[in-house]
């Protein structure tokens, strides 16, 4: 079928587009944020292709896949039909409420025209969706081209923002960690922020924007994958280090505590314990490489590709003969 799917979340779209349908992703001129087209980061495969609005008003679609509430009209402009009525439509949640939490409306809350789907089953059990039908494809990740080797004694972080978001990623518990190690600090918008900590360069490395596969192939020489946020959905990033076989140490918030086995290396609310944790990595790196051992296997079994996209496949095939 042919699946119109804005590219938003990069890792999240790049494992949705390896199905077996047609993916068309807007493209705009400026390639703004409604008009990103292909990703230029990820590798996609050649049936996400991009598409103009104005194409799109010509093209067959079968169902379209919202991130945002402003897609929603955007769509029905774009199509010249009514997203929900017309075609069959399925609103994707990435995230995890904001302000008051347990109360927190959903932006589709109490509609009947699509489909409300959440990443984590910790994102429907937090958002009141109010009478919106509901599911949960939890997140599946295309598996890194590389493995785990940990040769070097630092620890390896991946956020995006971490100076507007702080609190939130984590960040301002980051020089606790750089004082038992050197951190590499990995995502967008990341260089300069050994100085909003007040860290020395040799504490604390950033690496801003780089490709996927250079970031796997740098991760994976890494002792431990550092997870600190306090309030996030599910980082496909901790997935996919997982995936590699990477040890992880990880504050025991939202869907971590369901994605971590305590033997994938530490989950935990309290930083001291974590420490210290992450100083017996640093020391022994056959603890770490155990702990690595069951991560793999965790993330394997529980995010592989192929769950994902069978799970994508029946909710798809399910809306789109329903409307019909």
């Amino acid at each position: 079928m042919n699946v119109l799917v804005w590219h938003v979340h990069g890792s999240w779209t790049t494992s949705f587009v390896h199905g077996k349908h047609r993916y068309l992703v807007p493209v705009t001129q400026d390639r703004g944020p409604y008009g990103l087209g292909r990703a230029r980061t990820y590798q996609w495969p050649e049936h996400a292709v991009e598409v103009t609005p104005q194409e799109l008003r010509r093209s067959e679609v079968d169902v379209v896949l919202l991130q945002r509430p402003e897609e929603f009209d955007l769509a029905c402009e774009w199509l010249g039909r009514r997203v929900g009525r017309d075609v069959p439509a399925i609103y994707v949640e990435h995230n995890t409420p904001k302000g008051d939490v347990p109360n927190t409306r959903h932006p589709m809350a109490d509609r009947d025209d699509l489909l409300l789907t959440h990443v984590t089953h910790f994102n429907e059990l937090f958002w009141d969706n109010g009478g919106t039908r509901t599911a949960v494809v939890e997140h599946g990740v295309v598996a890194p081209a590389v493995e785990w080797t940990g040769e070097l004694d630092r620890l390896a972080v991946v956020i995006n923002e971490p100076v507007r978001r702080w609190r939130v990623t984590g960040t301002d518990l980051l020089p606790r960690f750089a004082e038992i190690a050197p951190l590499d600090v990995y995502g967008m918008g990341v260089a300069g922020l050994a100085d909003r900590l007040g860290l020395p360069p040799d504490r604390l490395t950033s690496h801003d924007d780089v490709p996927q596969h250079a970031m796997h192939a740098e991760l994976a020489r890494r002792r431990a994958y550092l997870h600190l946020c306090r309030w996030t959905s599910l980082g496909l990033s901790l997935i996919e280090a997982m995936t590699m076989g990477m040890p992880v140490v990880a504050l025991a918030t939202t869907e971590a505590v369901e994605a971590v086995p305590p033997s994938a290396g530490a989950l935990s609310t309290r930083v001291d314990v974590l420490l210290e944790v992450a100083r017996s990595f640093l020391d022994d790196p056959a603890a770490a490489r155990r702990a690595g051992t069951e991560a793999r296997s965790a993330a394997r079994q529980r995010y592989g590709l192929e769950r994902f996209l069978a799970d994508w496949d029946r909710l798809l095939e399910e809306e789109v003969c329903a409307s019909r």
